[in-house]
């Protein structure tokens, strides 16, 4: 059996200018920094801390260190603390440019009527595909 060997075609990279923080930063790495900063400091907002506190009842597992555990507002089921996450009902959305900035800050620090505790594994990443699903139509329209 004789092996032939492919040949491998490299793509030219693209070269994306580095305009922010001093020459060090492309545009989109510019504003991943900013979203991702903003998230971090949304764990901090309120309404997110309230909205996982209705949800949560004292734990009836047998394991004792289980305080709390917290019902899904989709599946209704009742799951620990690290199987949950608090999401927006209307996502907060894109932050691509400075003209996102506005409404996306709205919509990520939002009231307790915008969110819902979901269960990570099943609710949340279903809501979150379609949601990801959605955004890219989205983009596709807007082009």
């Amino acid at each position: 059996m004789v092996k032939v060997k492919k040949e491998v075609v490299k793509k030219e990279k693209k070269v994306v200018p580095k305009l922010r923080n001093g020459g060090t930063m492309t545009e989109s790495g510019f504003w991943s920094f900013i979203r991702s900063a903003l998230r971090n400091k949304s764990r901090f907002w309120i309404p997110i801390q309230e909205a996982k506190k209705l949800a949560r009842r004292k734990s009836k597992s047998s394991n004792k260190r289980l305080k709390f555990e917290y019902q899904c507002s989709e599946c209704k089921g009742w799951f620990p603390d690290k199987e949950v996450s608090v999401d927006h009902i209307v996502p907060a959305g894109s932050l691509n440019c400075a003209n996102d900035l506005p409404g996306f800050i709205e919509r990520l620090f939002c009231e307790m009527d915008n969110l819902a505790v979901l269960c990570e594994k099943t609710c949340h990443a279903a809501k979150t595909k379609i949601d990801r699903e959605q955004l890219k139509l989205n983009k596709k329209e807007n082009v």
